[in-house]
């Protein structure tokens, strides 16, 4: 729509966005932790300044208005990310949302299997066990039906497993026919 309106041509932004500064994934503490933050207007980012107890650097009038951490983007990204690697990602996210900034942890797959509340209380995930791999974790459907609650019958399937069933059940395929093309690898 920019590009119709304005003849703007959209480029890669990364984790940056045009309404908002900071707004990225900053390391934390620990092995490839991140807490992302976005800050979108003056006000956000006075809280943010006080939740990481208002270093000097957060006083620099460039820093003072979107349009200033626009232009010195790089830098504060650098600076901000000074503060949050003294932090778990998830002490950060809570100092950071305590103050009205928004925040979050940047999940990885233990985080989201093991760690994650929601996920968990929602059942999210259902452990069945497959006959190749053995048990195997695999994501439900993320909305519930009151008259159809969804719950996994079986594991994925192996390669060929139900190629009987399929041709002779469903696609109507003779079991004399099916043999034979069995018998010629036309199933691989």
């Amino acid at each position: 729509m920019d590009y119709t309106a304005n003849k703007r041509v959209n480029s890669c932004k990364g984790n940056h966005s045009s309404r908002a500064a900071p707004h990225g994934a900053y390391r934390c503490k620990g092995n490839e932790r991140w807490c992302a933050i976005a800050v979108f207007n003056d006000e956000e980012w006075k809280n943010l300044c006080d939740a990481i107890g208002s270093p000097n650097w957060t006083k620099d009038t460039k820093f003072s208005n979107l349009s200033g951490r626009k232009e010195n983007e790089e830098e504060l990204d650098k600076l901000l990310e000074e503060c949050t690697i003294c932090y778990t990602a998830e002490e950060a996210m809570t100092m950071m949302q305590a103050a009205g900034v928004r925040a979050g942890v940047v999940q990885n797959g233990e985080d989201l299997l093991d760690k994650d509340p929601q996920l968990r209380y929602r059942q999210h995930f259902q452990t069945l066990d497959h006959p190749e791999i053995g048990p195997h974790t695999y994501e439900v459907t993320p909305f519930r039906l009151s008259k159809t609650p969804s719950n996994l019958q079986m594991p994925a399937p192996c390669m060929g497993q139900h190629n009987e069933y399929i041709c002779t059940k469903i696609l109507g395929i003779s079991d004399e026919e099916f043999v034979e093309l069995l018998e010629a690898g036309v199933f691989g």
